[in-house]
């Protein structure tokens, strides 16, 4: 192909844009035509007023180090990223068929909990049939027995659910990893569009009615809210967005939820209680009955925060639950689903609760607290990587690949002495997407959060987030084509 911006681009059979052959993929002729027009000089200039207005706009993360708040911007990249729509339509397939599953396990690991003591049966029935080992579903370390009775019977314990996501070289599309307890990014996928419109409008524009809107997910978003209302409650559902302050990273994208939610925005103090056994809000010097709490905070923070009346939040969400006039969306406990061991059982959880085989491809995984599995791969590290199971997701992934033969001797030394703290796994490597680097389009690797929604029905929002890379945290808008 030729044109300014791709001179040099280097060609690869996983590039999202560029073929093998040098020519552009389905869908990218008009993009990059128009891309084009606005030259180099011109991406570059769009850049910086990204940066400017996403500055102005608020639209950080914040990290703690050394006990001091980082608060770090999140870049756009200019160029978008297309998904088409053959690729949505497995996508959100995919993702809903799993969120279906972790769901279906969820219920089923947290209701031998709630049997009688007497009862024989009291194993998981996934347990049972020999799918999922006991101690997984018992013992993991994501599991919380108090949260049994934090959901209404019948409830979806994960409301929001979000999937990470990469397309391997030979095109089929990957999941990595899942977040089934305050999933993040829908407010920066929002806020993403919002910058590329302000800026980029043209190339926006360009993509007519063939581009989903993501403010089209809101709606989605509000009803699956409303239907994780307990049942009773008298008229609309009100809901509330519960947030743990400026103190949470992701506090910028919990005002956007808000916002886009038309909630009040609230913290563990705003919350009292009512003469009912429900809460209610301080909101501009009032009070606001609160049948659902969209909660964006912590599960292990819950006990640490008093609600206005000096009662611990968990307890207080725990008591209006119990009588049923709350709902919480996410219900917590449920890292016990997705957390790095977790991961390796979706499969088989989606062919034991659904009856039907995975859509969406995951890396091979070891889980190496099974002695077979750690004798497998111990001579094996150097190809694999090694993911702590405790933590959201697990939080240290090692890349064998690039380990020192020392790095990986102390590795295995470490992971001898307590195997049930790690899974290893089979790196998949992403697809890359045009990017702009020093004022030329190179590719880079990225991956894909798609965010579901489960209510009445379970159904992924017309929106997705895509990351370049890891370091810097870049973003890209996402383009979700017809």
């Amino acid at each position: 192909m030729s044109g300014e911006l791709f001179a040099g681009y280097p060609t690869d059979r996983t590039d999202e844009a560029v073929g093998a052959d040098g020519r552009l993929r389905d869908g990218w002729a008009g993009p990059v035509a128009a891309l084009e027009r606005l030259g180099a000089a011109g991406l570059v200039a769009a850049e910086e007023e990204l940066a400017r207005r996403r500055q102005e706009r608020g639209v950080v993360v914040g990290t703690w180090v050394d006990g001091r708040q980082q608060l770090r911007p999140v870049p756009l990249d200019p160029v978008p990223r297309l998904l088409d729509a053959g690729a949505w339509r497995a996508v959100s397939a995919g993702t809903a068929q799993r969120h279906r599953a972790l769901n279906a396990f969820l219920a089923d690991a947290y209701r031998p909990a709630g049997r009688r003591r007497g009862d024989a049966d009291r194993a998981a029935e996934i347990v049972r049939a020999g799918a999922v080992p006991e101690w997984a579903v018992a013992h993991g370390p994501g599991r919380d027995p108090g949260a049994v009775s934090r959901a209404w019977p019948g409830q979806p314990r994960a409301t929001v659910a979000a999937a990470d996501l990469v397309r391997t070289a030979d095109g089929r599309w990957a999941v990595v990893r899942d977040h089934l307890r305050t999933p993040a990014g829908i407010g920066y996928a929002l806020a993403d569009r919002e910058s590329a419109r302000a800026v980029l409008p043209q190339l926006v524009a360009g993509a007519g009615d063939r581009l989903r809107d993501p403010a089209d997910a809101v709606p989605l978003l509000a009803g699956a809210l409303a239907d994780a209302a307990p049942p009773g409650v008298p008229g609309r559902p009100r809901t509330a967005v519960l947030t743990q302050g400026e103190s949470d990273g992701a506090w910028f994208e919990h005002r956007v939820l808000a916002e886009a939610l038309d909630a009040p925005l609230v913290r563990a103090g705003d919350l009292w209680p009512r003469s009912d056994g429900g809460v209610e809000a301080a909101v501009d010097g009032g009070r606001v009955p609160v049948d659902v709490l969209y909660r964006r905070f912590d599960d292990a923070l819950l006990g640490a925060y008093p609600t206005g009346a000096g009662v611990p939040l968990d307890l207080a969400l725990t008591e209006a639950v119990r009588a049923g006039r709350l709902g919480l969306a996410n219900v917590p406990g449920n890292g016990v689903a997705d957390d790095a061991a977790g991961y390796a059982w979706v499969p088989a959880m989606i062919r034991f609760y659904l009856g039907e085989e995975p859509l969406l491809a995951s890396a091979r995984t070891w889980v190496l607290a099974d002695p077979d599995a750690w004798a497998e791969v111990a001579g094996r590290l150097h190809e694999l990587e090694v993911e702590s199971v405790a933590g959201y997701g697990g939080r240290r992934v090692v890349h064998g690949p690039a380990c020192s033969a020392d790095e990986l001797a102390a590795l295995r030394a470490e992971i001898a002495a307590a195997p049930h703290r790690f899974v290893a796994r089979e790196p998949l490597v992403p697809s890359t997407a045009p990017a702009l680097v020093d004022g030329c389009l190179r590719p880079r690797p990225v991956e894909l959060r798609v965010f579901s929604v489960a209510g009445r029905t379970t159904t992924a929002l017309p929106l997705a987030l895509t990351r370049v890379g890891s370091t810097p945290l870049v973003g890209k808008d996402t383009w979700l084509l017809r």
